[in-house]
Formats: structure tokens, C-alpha cells, sequence
């Protein structure tokens, strides 16, 4: 009653949120020798979380240790189920990696700034005292799981028989357990469904995997909750189409293929695909696969075709127009922003996944890009794509400096379609992409960038270091025209943060 009348940052000064936490009768998750600080990440009020961060790092925590706890704190207030918060947990392990690509002594920004954010929501939802993710409860011994036994549980909305699934098949390792929950993922191609379990695969890979089940079990309770939604025609098509194309191409326990085609074939597939509705191009990927083409020059493919979704938006409607989000915007929740992380977080699962699976995620993401294109809105076909002639006409820049200085000026005044024929003049010129990269981060880390900055950008970065040298550099226009789009929207506590390191 006390935590309800004075607030939850008010009751945590005064020690009563946790004691109402550990006086529920709930039994609280808990994470060892990370626990001090994954409490620290819930309970410190938000007002003073940086400079008791920044105390932190000074006495010897590294970036790594808050990340983890970061991430921990989110997992069990949230569970997957708040879409800030599991938006907050997708952005933790691109601010780890944007850290190490920043001068030494601004390395903690784009972590405090994610960081920041994470403490802010939790205590917006009641911090401590409400905590979604809790242990698991125990079955009756001898009791049997397998891959359809979850996902049967999630189809059922039966949360609880849902979990204890996954963390039966969790036992093994972090591997098999991924196996088991991408065939539940793979039940429907919601971007959010696709992004959350590749992050925290990411995450795993940065910050150890002794709480992998905490961190994918996220995506078991997203799933449950998904299967409330109201089904649009759609909603279940990849539950049928996916075992029939398997079958259909004989994929089921095939070997990859390795036939990696030149770059004439990659365009022109990229295009075949974008032009396809979903089912088609999910054909067409399931068919280049039976073929025998490598798994990751399909996805490069599908990676191709999204980034067309980002050059060609013309940006949110007066009907789409949101706080932070305006009119001619492509940043935040845009089509083609979606379509991107997507594509990266089917390609780098189907990487990192047994055969089946790396078959499923190129067929799906495949799927995910052309129902983007088409049932989204937009006249994408028609519409062209970025840079426009009349503005790469007006580039008369050559010089590296001068052609930097410029992409600045033009993300500092909005100027979407300035900004990328400033980028495109600069690739064709073959310039190094390390300062374009070293730009867009500066901003990735200062701007808001509508829950979307830190995912966009190692989206991108990812993408660029996979691509062929022939078509990368689209992908740093696009990266360049949400840049544009976001600037002017700073990032709460970007200016504590930065007062904290002095950068």
C-alpha cells in the first residue's frame, strides 16, 4: 500500500520495493553472482542510474558485466511480453558491439544509453514488483519433451506447459534448446518474433551462455502471447507453406549446397525475389536451395531486396504520422527498417542453425521481404529507389573530408535524399567506409532513433561485412537515409551520459 502511494522510485529509496518483492510469496528468479547488479538495474532509481553506472565501471565492472545485467533485469521484469521493454533487451547487444567500435573514452555511451533506457521502463512498469519471468515450475518426473511438444503448448496459449517444455529442452545445450524454439518462431514471420531470439543469441555469444534459457525463453512467452492475436490471412500461411516446400524440394535431411553464383546471379534473384509475392518468393528461395546454391548467397539476396524496401520508401503517410515520427519519416517501425533487421536476423540464424533450420530461415526470409513489399502499403514497384539523378547532379564534391562533411550537413537538416547521394558519390569513389560508418554511429548512439538507432545500425554493419564488394554500399545509403530521418530527437540521458565520460 505504502509502494502504491508514494511510487516505485520513492518506495525503492526507501527499500520497500524490494522487500515487497521478496515478501509476494512468488519466488524470484535469480542470476548468481550477477544478481547485485541485475537488481541495481531495476531498483536504482532512473534519476540516479548513469552516475552509479559510471561508479561502477570506475571501480572495475566492464561494459560486458552491465550489459549482462542489463539484459537479466529486462528478462525477468519483462519475459518478452512488453513491447518496449523487448525492444530495449533487441538493442543491448548492438550497443555492446557499437562500444568496441568507439574511441576509448566514449565506448560506455551507447550501452548507457540502452541501459537508460531499460531502468526507465522497468520502473514504469513497477520494477520488483512486477516481475514476469519467475523458475519454471517442475514437472512429474520422467515426463518427455520434444520440438512438437512445445510448440503444441504454444498453439494451446498454455503458457506454463510451454515452458516447462523449453526448459526440459534446454537441458542439453544452448544449441539444441535454439534448434528446438526456432521451430515455434518459424510459425509466423512477425518481425519482432524473428529479431528477439537472434539478439539474444547475439547477446549469448557476447556475454557467455550460463543464462541462455533465461534469455530465449523470452521468445517462448512472445510466442504464447502471439497466438492471441487476431490472425490476418496470413497469420498461419508458414505453418503449411514451410513443411510443403520442404517436402515438395526434398530439403528434410539434405545436405547445404555450396554453389556460390556470381554477382550477375545475386542481382538478378534479389530482383526476382522483390518483384514475387510472399509465396513466390518463398518458392523461388526453397527451389535455389534444392539446387544446390549456398544458403548465404540466397539470404545476401533477400538481405538485396529489403534494403530496396528502405531506398524506396516514400516515408509514413499523414494518416501514420506518430510523436517522434513524422511525415516523410522512415525511421523507427518503418517498412523497410522492419524488412532489414529481419532479413539479418533470418540470415544469421539460418548461420548458426542445424541444416533444418538454415533451410527454414532462408525460405522464410525470403517470404518476410516480399509480404513486407506487399502488405505494408506502398507502390514499391514503381516507387525508385534512392539516390534520385537530380540529387547525385548535385554532389560536385570529390574529396573524402569535403564528401563527409557534406553527408553531415545533410543529416543535420533532414535531407534523406541529399544524404544518400552524398553516400552513393562517396562509395562510387571508393572511398574507405570506415568514417561514413564512424558518422552514422555517432548519431546511432546521440539520437532516439524511435527504439530502432542501435538495431538499424548493426544491421548494417553486419550486412555490409557480409555483402559482395559489388553491392554493399546500398546498404550504407540506407543506413544514411534513416540517419537523416531520426536526427533532431536526442536520446534521453544522452547529455548526463556524455557530462559522465566528458567525450
Amino acid at each position: 500500500m505504502i509502494v502504491a502511494t508514494v511510487g516505485h522510485a520513492v518506495s525503492t529509496e526507501m527499500g520497500l520495493a524490494s522487500l515487497h518483492a521478496a515478501d509476494s510469496g512468488v519466488k524470484a528468479l535469480a542470476f548468481g553472482k550477477l544478481e547485485s547488479l541485475v537488481c541495481l538495474m531495476q531498483e536504482t532509481p532512473v534519476s540516479r542510474l548513469l552516475p552509479t553506472l559510471a561508479e561502477k565501471l570506475k571501480a572495475g565492472t566492464t561494459l560486458h558485466e552491465l550489459t549482462a545485467a542489463g539484459a537479466l533485469a529486462n528478462a525477468r521484469t519483462f519475459g518478452g511480453e512488453d513491447y518496449i521493454g523487448f525492444h530495449t533487451m533487441m538493442a543491448l547487444s548492438p550497443a555492446l558491439h557499437m562500444s568496441s567500435e568507439m574511441p576509448a573514452a566514449q565506448r560506455a555511451l551507447p550501452v548507457f544509453k540502452v541501459l537508460y533506457r531499460n531502468t526507465n521502463r522497468i520502473q514504469e512498469k513497477g520494477g520488483r514488483t512486477a516481475e514476469v519471468l519467475h523458475p519454471v515450475p517442475e514437472e512429474a518426473a520422467g515426463t518427455k519433451h520434444d520440438t512438437q511438444t512445445l510448440r503444441a503448448a504454444v498453439h494451446r496459449k498454455d503458457v506454463t506447459a510451454a515452458e516447462q517444455a523449453f526448459a526440459a529442452l534446454s537441458k542439453s545445450s544452448p544449441a539444441d534448446a535454439f534448434n528446438h524454439l526456432l521451430h515455434t518462431v518459424q510459425d509466423n514471420t512477425d518481425v519482432h518474433r524473428v529479431v528477439l531470439p537472434y539478439r539474444a543469441w547475439d547477446l549469448m555469444g557476447l556475454i557467455g551462455v550460463d543464462h541462455a534459457h533465461t534469455l530465449l525463453r523470452q521468445s517462448v512467452r512472445f510466442c504464447v502471447r502471439a497466438e492471441s492475436h487476431t490472425p490476418n490471412a496470413t497469420w498461419n500461411e508458414p505453418r503449411t507453406l514451410l513443411p510443403r516446400l520442404m517436402e515438395q524440394h526434398k530439403l528434410m535431411g539434405r545436405e547445404l549446397g555450396t554453389r556460390t553464383p556470381d554477382d550477375a546471379w545475386v542481382e538478378a534473384f534479389s530482383i526476382t525475389l522483390f518483384k514475387s509475392t510472399a509465396v513466390q518468393a518463398a518458392e523461388a528461395a526453397a527451389a535455389a536451395l534444392a539446387e544446390g546454391i549456398a544458403p548465404g548467397a540466397v539470404s545476401e539476396a533477400v538481405s538485396l531486396a529489403a534494403n530496396q524496401l528502405c531506398l524506396r520508401d516514400h516515408g509514413r503517410k499523414p494518416s501514420e504520422e506518430q510523436a517522434g515520427k513524422p511525415v516523410g519519416s522512415v525511421h523507427g517501425d518503418s517498412i523497410g527498417v522492419h524488412a532489414c533487421d529481419s532479413a539479418n536476423a533470418w540470415r544469421n540464424m539460418a548461420r548458426v542453425s542445424n541444416t533444418r533450420n538454415t533451410f527454414a530461415c532462408v525460405i522464410l526470409g525470403a517470404y518476410q521481404m516480399a509480404l513486407d513489399r506487399g502488405a505494408r502499403g506502398g507502390d514499391f514497384l514503381n516507387w525508385q529507389p534512392l539516390p534520385v539523378q537530380y540529387q547525385l547532379d548535385q554532389v560536385k564534391e570529390t574529396k573524402q573530408e569535403d564528401l563527409l562533411r557534406a553527408a553531415e550537413e545533410a543529416i543535420r537538416q533532414n535531407l534523406q535524399s541529399r544524404t544518400a547521394a552524398v553516400i552513393h558519390r562517396y562509395g562510387d569513389l571508393k572511398l574507405p567506409a570506415r568514417p561514413v560508418f564512424d558518422l552514422m554511429l555517432r548519431y546511432a548512439v546521440s539520437e532516439d532513433g524511435a527504439l530502432h538507432a542501435e538495431k538499424f545500425y548493426r544491421t548494417t554493419a553486419e550486412e555490409f561485412a557480409a555483402t559482395r564488394a559489388a553491392f554493399r554500399w546500398r546498404l550504407l545509403v540506407a543506413l544514411g537515409r534513416v540517419t537523416a530521418s531520426e536526427y533532431g530527437r536526442p536520446a534521453p540521458g544522452m547529455d548526463e551520459a556524455r557530462a559522465l565520460v566528458k567525450s
